[in-house]
């Protein structure tokens, strides 16, 4: 009779356990993570942003010190001034010989009424025309060389302007801004620290957007697809949990061996397929928090 109140008990445990599970897999809740850095290197002036704010993408989060990218903007700023004053004025410097070659060109024209007329010799006519060719070949020649002057002079020009831009996009690269509109998580540096390219400042995460990480087994994958809608429920632990509408955004192509701390429905099962179920937060969820899924 003992034993018999014992296999009983046991068929209705195990019968109240299965009426009681209602989920078809869990998971995680997991977030897309950011870790904001500096692009140059200096000493950081402030860091605005502690663990626990939320950030705007587009704002100023770090500021690297750029007293020193300041001056080698304004040295090359007044070396950039010098060598545009140096490109000669090309017009007032043969207006003389354009002068020459005006007056030159009336006495050819003179000359040439003269002989005509029988009033000068050929030579005199001749020697006219020769010496405003002469001015003309002048003119040719100082234009020539004017013109390659300025045009060296335009190239340094413009070569200190790219070396200018240089600058200012290091200083704009210098205010480190947020990438992304969330929260910070960690904070890896403080003011008076040193920053070099590609060390970490801040880890950033979108928590209003985040994703339950779940898996489940081969058998459940033709009944899943992404862009289906699922219920999401939020475990907080004893009787209280609250279910959040979520869609299927990832399937994975490859199964893996199912993690120690995920259940699914079938527990004998030992490959499952990760999924990501999309869930907007309303600020009640956080990160490493347990989930499950309902279909």
């Amino acid at each position: 009779m003992k034993s018999t109140y014992i296999c009983a008990a046991l068929a209705l445990t195990l019968s109240s356990c299965s009426q009681n599970k209602n989920f078809d897999a869990t998971g995680i809740f997991e977030a897309t993570t950011v870790t904001v850095s500096s692009e140059t290197t200096g000493k950081i002036v402030n860091i605005g942003v502690s663990e626990g704010d939320s950030v705007v993408a587009g704002n100023l989060v770090s500021l690297v010190d750029t007293a020193m990218l300041g001056l080698q903007k304004k040295q090359i700023m007044s070396q950039q001034q010098s060598t545009e004053a140096m490109a000669p004025d090309i017009t007032a410097q043969v207006a003389s010989l354009r002068s020459q070659i005006a007056h030159q060109q009336h006495e050819t024209e003179r000359q040439e009424r003269l002989l005509a007329a029988g009033a000068t010799t050929r030579k005199q006519y001749d020697d006219a025309t020769a010496q405003l060719r002469t001015l003309r070949d002048q003119l040719t020649a100082m234009l020539s060389t004017l013109s390659k002057n300025r045009n060296s002079v335009s190239d340094n020009a413009v070569a200190l302007q790219y070396q200018r831009e240089q600058i200012e996009d290091q200083i704009e690269r210098s205010q480190v801004k947020a990438p992304i509109t969330g929260t910070v998580l960690v904070k890896y540096a403080e003011p008076g620290e040193f920053a070099t390219p590609g060390k970490p400042l801040l880890k950033l995460a979108d928590l209003k957007h985040i994703y339950l990480r779940s898996y489940f087994t081969a058998s459940q994958l033709a009944g899943i697809r992404i862009g289906q809608p699922v219920t999401v429920i939020a475990d907080f632990g004893g009787d209280e949990q609250f279910e959040y509408p979520g869609t299927i955004t990832w399937i994975a192509e490859e199964s893996e061996f199912t993690p120690k701390s995920i259940q699914t429905e079938d527990s004998r099962a030992n490959l499952v397929y990760a999924v990501k179920i999309a869930v907007s937060n309303d600020g009640r969820l956080k990160l490493g928090q347990y989930g499950e899924v309902r279909l």
